[in-house]
């Protein structure tokens, strides 16, 4: 099946959105697509008709197994992508996500496969998101959020849920990269800023951009 790249769009949306609550409404696609609830509404009853989603009024909407499997190819896509523009092409993290999303809907499964090949079949993108299999399988991650961490413990980043430019060259400058290592030394109430340890330097990061950062706890040494 041949999907226009709106309708690539909007299953790659409802997956990311699923993740977040169980039926998507109209309206919450409508925010993360930016368009009015009107075109989301006409997109979800054509995408139900196609058998890519299953949609009840009031109950929202959510993806068919034919319409998990074409979302996850997409982001496989992207991801790929990411990795393969930063690696090879010489762009920084902050620029690939942009150039990705024009990208992802042109490849064939071929070009797809030369890249997985060429990056030795990677499992995560340049911001620490998982790259689904080729048999489309997203792997599991096992993180949560920086706001939720403890004080006095340490994690490793895991990811970074954010793709706003700016962000991510400010994080790149204070060193909070997937892989590296932290330690939380003080949480500021009433969404407050963290007081961090970023290997052996001290950084203080405000609540929201903390909400976008993935951690893992380390065991105990």
């Amino acid at each position: 099946m041949v999907l226009s790249q709106a309708i690539e769009d909007y299953l790659k949306t409802l997956f990311k959105l699923e993740s977040e609550e169980e039926g998507v409404s109209t309206s919450r696609l409508a925010e993360a697509m930016e368009v009015s609830s009107a075109s989301a509404t006409n997109m979800i009853k054509r995408l139900d008709e196609m058998g890519l989603v299953d949609y009840q009024s009031y109950k929202g909407a959510k993806l068919s197994k034919s319409g998990r499997k074409m979302a996850l190819e997409i982001i496989r896509h992207h991801r790929l992508l990411e990795l393969y523009l930063l690696e090879v092409m010489g762009y920084s993290w902050d620029e690939v996500h942009d150039e990705a999303e024009q990208l992802e809907h042109h490849i064939s499964e071929q070009f797809e496969d030369k890249i997985a090949e060429l990056l030795d079949d990677p499992s995560h993108d340049p911001h620490g998101d998982p790259i689904p299999s080729k048999d489309g399988i997203m792997p599991e991650m096992d993180e949560q959020s920086l706001i939720h961490a403890k004080e006095n413990h340490t994690y490793i980043i895991g990811r970074v849920k954010d793709q706003d430019p700016e962000r991510l060259r400010y994080l790149e400058k204070e060193g909070l990269l997937p892989g590296v290592r932290i330690t939380v030394k003080e949480k500021a109430p009433f969404d407050g800023p963290l007081t961090l340890l970023v290997e052996d330097n001290q950084q203080v990061v405000g609540h929201d951009l903390a909400s976008t950062i993935f951690v893992t706890e380390l065991a105990e040494e």
